[in-house]
């Protein structure tokens, strides 16, 4: 018998899921399926296009994290036209990407997820927002919108808005920065420094109570993936393409960007517009994680003083030095991100050559095909153009973070299904806890498949008959 029933508020995802777990007959779960249904194709409606269009047209495929797809697209634009681009436009990039990371994980952290930790997992689900956050923790509410505030007005200071800029093309970028934007730039940066340290120091208290979400919310052995600087950095913006398993072992290491076909394979499954990309050494089942949980794992240092310090903290998560596999632990890697972020924009902001006017160097169509690979805030974006000799759009292929985690999340599903469902009786706190192991990836999903209209949540338990027993909608 099919029970529908109606829960609010929204859940607090980027994008339209559905997930479905599989009972046997015992009544436990045995599978579950994070599935993803709409499709809008930027991949088949660039082709024709030119591919100086292609900033402009993918940074709008998201309004939460535009930056990310502006600088994979124009870095593929950089490799058609063969140009390196001026240093002074590297470092702007490099600056808008950081403010990108300290405004996306911002968001994810405080607006998405602080209220399950601070509100409880299974707290009043009209209360259990950023609403309720708020009321009950109004100076924490009001840092999460600052923090994000100042990460949103360097994207403006830079690309000229903090939604869908296009500042950044092929070449470089289209203005340099002025003394008057630096100095602006500048004085918010205190107040990031004093709110992520204040989250750092609430996160870290507030670990202990999460013992069992700890162990039970995405923790298994998985490989992990993501840029690092040539001498083993952390890095954002350029570099190159490291793989390791959770004994720390290396599996790749300085991969070109433009190799990335060599490691990955992109699979599809027909329940699902969301593809499936895995380590293709290991075959389908190669599962690996992206984003700051993988960026942290896998690099040797972080590159700034109080990062660094931070980092060895995290690592202390884990016995004997090995990377920390828990994906719950996403929420303190961006916190880590932020900080190490802010740091970075300080330390480039002191750089005379950043007021460098020369921001763009000019070219033709030198080469038929580009790729552009960026760290954005949830992991690692590729960007891969081919084009004709005038620079038409042949082919398009995009390989989103939200992507490279699909394997993971479908895997943290059914742990989370597993340790907390009692036959097919889904409380409220149960389809949060589920929901939550969703958040914790911080999933963009209108990235992943492009996706249009609303964004509801929609669960089904099915028995072993392939009958529905329960089914959750959120409208």
């Amino acid at each position: 018998m099919t029970q529908i029933v109606t829960i609010d508020p929204v859940t607090r995802i980027e994008g339209h899921a559905k997930i479905a777990l599989y009972l046997d007959e015992g009544g436990r779960v045995v599978d579950a399926r994070f599935q993803v249904k709409e499709f809008r194709g930027f991949e088949e409606f660039c082709q024709g296009r030119s591919f100086w269009e292609m900033p402009g047209i993918t940074s709008r495929i998201c309004g939460i994290c535009p930056v990310s797809h502006l600088l994979a697209s124009a870095k593929a634009g950089d490799a058609i036209l063969g140009v390196q681009i001026p240093p002074a436009a590297t470092k702007l990039r490099k600056l808008i990407n950081w403010a990108q990371i300290v405004q996306s994980h911002a968001l994810s952290f405080f607006h998405l997820s602080a209220p399950d930790l601070l509100l409880g997992m299974e707290g009043e689900p009209a209360k259990r927002n950023f609403i309720g956050l708020l009321q009950k923790h109004p100076e924490i509410g009001r840092n999460g919108i600052r923090l994000r505030q100042i990460g949103q007005a360097i994207i403006r200071l830079l690309g000229g808005k903090s939604v869908h800029p296009s500042w950044t093309l092929p070449g470089g970028v289209g203005d340099p920065l002025s003394p008057e934007e630096l100095s602006e730039i500048k004085s918010m940066l205190p107040d990031g420094f004093h709110i992520i340290q204040l989250a750092l120091d609430l996160l870290n208290d507030m670990l202990s109570k999460y013992e069992a979400e700890i162990e039970n919310y995405g923790n298994f052995p998985s490989l992990f993936m993501g840029l690092v600087t040539p001498d083993g950095g952390l890095e954002h913006y350029d570099g190159l393409l490291r793989v390791m398993d959770s004994e720390g072992r290396l599996v790749e290491d300085k991969v070109s960007p433009e190799d990335y076909r060599v490691i990955i394979e992109e699979a599809v499954e027909p329940w699902s517009y969301l593809k499936f990309p895995y380590y293709k050494p290991h075959g389908p089942d190669g599962l690996y994680r992206v984003g700051p949980l993988a960026r942290l794992n896998i690099c040797d240092f972080a590159g700034t003083p109080r990062a660094d310090r931070e980092l060895r903290q995290f690592r202390r998560l884990s016995p004997g030095g090995t990377p920390v596999t828990s994906s719950f632990h996403y929420h303190y890697a961006r916190l880590i991100e932020i900080l190490f972020g802010l740091e970075k924009i300080a330390e480039t902001l002191e750089d005379p050559e950043i007021t460098d006017p020369h921001v763009r160097s000019k070219a033709f169509v030198n080469q038929s095909q580009g790729i552009g690979v960026i760290e954005a805030p949830r992991g690692t974006l590729f960007h891969e153009y081919h084009v004709d000799q005038h620079g038409i759009l042949q082919k398009v292929n995009l390989l989103v973070a939200t992507g490279h985690n699909n394997l993971a999340m479908n895997k943290t599903i059914l742990q989370i299904a597993q340790r907390y469902l009692n036959g097919s009786r889904i409380t409220e706190g149960v389809l949060n806890r589920i929901e939550h192991g969703i958040r914790v990836f911080d999933p963009c999903l209108s990235c992943s498949t492009h996706a249009v209209g609303q964004m509801p949540l929609h669960l089904q338990v099915l028995n072993f008959r392939g009958g529905v027993e329960v089914e959750l909608t959120r409208d």
